[in-house]
């Protein structure tokens, strides 16, 4: 069966995405390991589905799916291509809203760039002692939709992303699911720069939407920022993160970035 298909990237962060509204096609972990080969496939971070929203609280709802077949709550960067894949297919300008595991998305669309108003983070932590492989240090953590850890460095360019992010990925302190791990360097404007290891990706992305928010929530805690915060990807993209803190919770928490069609094509599955 040819099945036809968007391929999309935000800040890099790349996607196939596909609409499913007037059908009901199951993909096997084995069969989105293959759409996102990079070789075999069309090549991807990850494979994103428009369907229907069932239950009525949402326009649309959407299925999420890591490049290795596992299914994720949420992501930033996938949110921002998913709202603008709907706005080609339906012509939509105004706010509208989609299902997730993480909860009800809002986007909008501001010039050429693509807003979503996140789910409301949970589980923070901050300033936890750990060791991995042989470094140590404080590692903070958030969930913005899915979990993430933030350590802190001085200087980006010089961490082993893979290989750090791999040990705290797995860290005991994060069992059983793990952790998703961003390294984060403040800069002298006070805007930062993020590094991640993408848990089901495992390895670095050239950005990674929750990521970058919650980097830049928990910079925010850490040196006592106000919104919003400029984010630098690794892909060379800056998004902008906005929130609200009322001393004991983020809320109000927003992302902002770049969303682009890569090329269309049909595959067979």
């Amino acid at each position: 069966m040819l099945v036809e298909f968007t391929k999309m990237n935000g800040a890099g962060n790349d996607f196939v995405l596909i609409d499913n509204r007037e059908r009901d096609l199951i993909f096997s972990e084995k069969e989105i390991s293959r759409l996102c080969h990079r070789q075999r496939g069309i090549g991807a971070d990850g494979l994103i589905l428009l369907e229907n929203c069932k239950n009525g609280k949402a326009d649309y709802a959407w299925k999420f799916y890591n490049s290795d077949g596992s299914q994720a709550e949420m992501c930033g960067n996938g949110s921002r291509c998913f709202a603008k894949f709907v706005q080609l297919l339906t012509q939509k300008t105004v706010p509208f809203s989609f299902e997730t595991l993480a909860g009800i998305i809002h986007a909008e669309f501001v010039n050429n760039l693509v807003k979503v108003s996140l789910t409301q983070p949970i589980d923070l932590s901050i300033g936890t002692n750990l060791s991995w492989e042989d470094q140590s240090g404080e590692v903070h953590s958030i969930n913005t939709g899915v979990p993430h850890a933030i350590h802190f460095v001085k200087d980006i360019n010089s961490i082993p992303v893979k290989l750090w992010g791999a040990a705290l990925r797995y860290h005991k302190h994060f069992e059983p699911r793990g952790t998703n791990v961003n390294f984060v360097q403040l800069m002298p404007d006070q805007s930062i720069r993020v590094r991640t290891y993408e848990r089901g990706v495992e390895d670095e992305t050239l950005a990674c939407g929750t990521g970058v928010t919650a980097s830049a929530l928990i910079t925010a805690r850490v040196f006592n920022l106000s919104s919003p915060i400029k984010v630098l990807t690794q892909g060379g993209d800056i998004l902008q993160v906005g929130f609200q803190w009322d001393g004991t919770r983020f809320y109000n928490v927003n992302l902002t970035g770049p969303a682009e069609v890569c090329f269309t094509g049909r595959i067979e599955i």
